[in-house]
């Protein structure tokens, strides 16, 4: 069995409703890119929290999945029509051979080493260095697997500032990925909080994957006790307006850790926290940035 892929160009306040339309008429998936994506006009969208509510990219490239049995031309004029687009529009269909989706998955996530003694692994492979603190993770609906820079730049922070014997909050855990590294980096007692049941439930499972003793519990209750270090990797704007909670959650002397920062917006942030924090130094990779600082008395 294979499947019927449809792509389309349109003008980007079309996308919501033609996305929606190809769904109701029969669509099983629907991808929406930027179509200058790889040319210098391309446009990073993040849709962060906080952003004015404007279209990302002027010109988007909608693909949509369809079975092999289905009459796309009228699946697609249908949508095109209740979108409010000319029914006749060039798409382009492709076929997509069936294959085993599992392993084709499986194959893009290999080990990683994130430094001189860290790694992370998926499950369905066997730890490059046994020795090594390895840290079980496999890609899922949460975010966090150590690929993304952001998440990279907290585990290298972590590594090398975590002595054993620390209290650690992870604000935003996602997979857990970072409090998990705490505890088998030595932390006396990790925390986890989200706002994402499923991201909760998936970091439980990764932590019992891990076997270490991590409390992840929904964002409001994790913060009532103070941490010796804050990780949050988010994003900016929310990191800017959670500025007051985290530090109340970062006991006097400590340490917080902020990542999800692209560079021209680390200024911003840094002031965010100026008022309770000595923002003492930042990381870098790949256009991302991880601030970290240490938390003055009231």
């Amino acid at each position: 069995m294979g499947w019927l892929a449809v792509t389309l160009t349109v003008n980007a306040a079309h996308i919501e409703k033609l996305s929606d339309a190809l769904l109701e008429a029969g669509a099983l998936a629907v991808d929406v890119v930027d179509a200058d994506a790889g040319t210098p006009r391309e446009r990073a969208s993040f849709d962060e929290p906080g952003e004015a509510d404007t279209p990302a990219w002027e010109i988007a490239r909608i693909s949509a999945l369809f079975a092999e049995s289905a009459d796309v031309g009228a699946s697609v004029a249908a949508a095109l029509g209740v979108a409010g687009l000319d029914p006749v529009q060039d798409f382009e269909i492709t076929t997509v051979a069936d294959r085993d989706w599992v392993r084709a998955t499986q194959a893009q996530f290999g080990p990683l080493q994130v430094s001189q003694r860290l790694w992370v692994v998926p499950s369905w492979h066997t730890p490059p260095d046994p020795e090594a603190v390895n840290l079980i993770i496999d890609p899922g609906l949460a975010f966090g697997t150590g690929t993304h820079p952001t998440t990279r730049l907290c585990l290298i922070w972590l590594d090398a500032n975590l002595h054993g014997g620390e209290t650690v909050l992870d604000y935003g855990c996602g997979s857990g990925i970072l409090a998990i590294a705490a505890a088998k980096l030595g932390a006396s007692g990790v925390r986890g909080a989200d706002i994402d049941p499923a991201a909760l439930l998936a970091a439980r499972h990764n932590a019992m994957q891990n076997q270490v003793a991590v409390e992840f519990e929904t964002a409001g209750r994790a913060i009532a006790e103070p941490a010796d270090i804050v990780l949050a990797n988010i994003l900016a704007n929310p990191l800017k307006l959670l500025a007051p909670l985290l530090a109340r959650a970062t006991r006097s002397g400590g340490h917080i850790a902020l990542s999800g920062i692209l560079a021209p917006q680390a200024a911003e942030v840094r002031d965010a926290y100026g008022g309770w924090f000595d923002m003492d130094g930042e990381l870098h990779d790949e256009g991302w940035v991880l601030l970290h600082g240490t938390r003055r008395p009231d």
